[in-house]
């Protein structure tokens, strides 16, 4: 069974995918900073990896086939984090992938307007700056992979339907869609090859996600 290596796992999205992986029978490989947050996630497929991404986690690679990177520094820090985390760690975790030899696929988590940061404006832009430099870094890398750049996200429950097109309006409620749904299209490429060497813009809509990360 292949070991699935999970970064930012005591997120929103990272846990979701946790939970799908490890209920789904996966060996899970749980990278959290701190583990007392670490209580939704435990299972017996799931192993705990304590670890600072603003130090070294190489040895988190270890052995593993797939590493699916959802972490993220938050809307209420700085500047500095989203520099530390969203691109120079998402960077050192590219690099730890292509170092171990057993890594096959990577799956990244992205936002929409990571394909050209200057369409954006007001507070978001450093941190879409920061996931388009790793994006780049990681489609410029021999390591196959998937990159997700979902709309605005919600708790709202899942809607199990996608879209891959962006909507004509730039409206909130018609280019959101749910943590929930985007960790079900997370474990989907964890699951499927067809998603490979692929960047995918993702919406709410009516498409399963082979029909939307497959087909597009």
């Amino acid at each position: 069974m292949n070991t699935i290596l999970v970064i930012g796992a005591t997120g929103q999205v990272g846990q979701k995918v946790c939970q799908k992986l490890a209920y789904r029978g996966y060996q899970v490989r749980a990278l959290v900073r701190d583990l007392d947050k670490a209580t939704e996630i435990q299972h017996s497929n799931v192993e705990l990896f304590q670890a600072n991404l603003e130090d070294d986690f190489s040895d988190a690679f270890d052995g593993v086939q797939k590493v699916v990177f959802v972490a993220g520094s938050g809307a209420d820090t700085g500047f500095d984090k989203t520099v530390m985390i969203d691109l120079w760690a998402a960077r050192r975790a590219v690099d730890y992938a292509e170092e171990e030899p057993s890594v096959e696929h990577f799956v990244l988590l992205s936002s929409y307007g990571a394909h050209d940061p200057e369409d954006m404006d007001g507070k978001i832009k450093p941190y879409i700056i920061a996931k388009h430099l790793a994006d780049e870094y990681l489609m410029d890398s021999t390591v196959p992979h998937t990159i997700l750049r979902p709309g605005p996200l919600t708790d709202e429950p899942a809607q199990n339907g996608f879209s891959n097109e962006r909507p004509d309006s730039l409206a909130f409620e018609d280019m959101q869609i749910s943590r929930a749904d985007v960790a079900e299209a997370l474990y989907f490429c964890v699951e499927q090859d067809c998603s490979k060497v692929k960047v995918i813009e993702l919406f709410s809509g009516h498409a399963s996600p082979y029909e939307a990360i497959c087909l597009q």
